[in-house]
């Protein structure tokens, strides 16, 4: 068994499907609840256990902006979204509570997964899934949208120097997202 096959083997069989950035924000940035309604908890299967955290394939821009301003909010410097990794494995985490109410910034929701010891992984490409699954190495990574490669671009392309320093500021709080908006570019 080569190393990598090996290394695969040793990580958890099940894991969570979280948006960027805020899968990155649990494994790099201190992020230590995960906010779901109770009703996803329930038909996801989730409970206490160490789990893979997979990067889900897709991120808008609006989520984006709002994940920068928020994570900015706890002194978290949030990568450019053409760093980030989508469709796939990227570390594992331990889930060891489910809560109704806690005193953390980070619970903002009906409930919440309380998320201890996280390690960043070398990402592995795999589809994501509802709740909790069991996941499977895919071929490739999913690709970058057209915004996330043109981001902070005057003109929208690689020949244009960044609009922003290191992080991008915000004359009002970007609007918080809604999983029903339309997707961006």
């Amino acid at each position: 068994m080569n190393r990598m096959a090996r290394l695969t083997n040793e990580l958890p069989p099940l894991a969570l499907s979280i948006r960027q950035p805020w899968a990155w924000a649990i494994i790099h940035g201190g992020k230590i609840i995960e906010n779901r309604s109770l009703g996803a908890i329930k038909a996801g299967n989730m409970d206490v256990r160490r789990i893979c955290i997979h990067a889900a394939s897709a991120m808008r821009r609006n989520e984006y902006e709002w994940g920068v301003w928020r994570l900015a909010r706890h002194g978290v410097q949030c990568p450019r979204p053409d760093t980030l990794t989508y469709g796939g494995i990227i570390g594992t985490v331990d889930v060891v509570d489910i809560v109704t109410e806690s005193d953390s910034e980070w619970f903002g929701g009906e409930a919440g997964l309380v998320l201890e010891k996280p390690a960043a992984i070398a990402p592995i490409p795999a589809k994501g899934a509802l709740g909790y699954f069991t996941w499977q190495r895919a071929e490739a990574f999913a690709p970058l949208s057209s915004w996330m490669r043109s981001w902070d671009q005057p003109n929208g392309d690689d020949a244009t120097l960044s609009l922003f320093g290191d992080e991008p500021s915000f004359r009002e709080p970007p609007a918080k997202p809604f999983k029903k908006s339309k997707p961006d570019g």
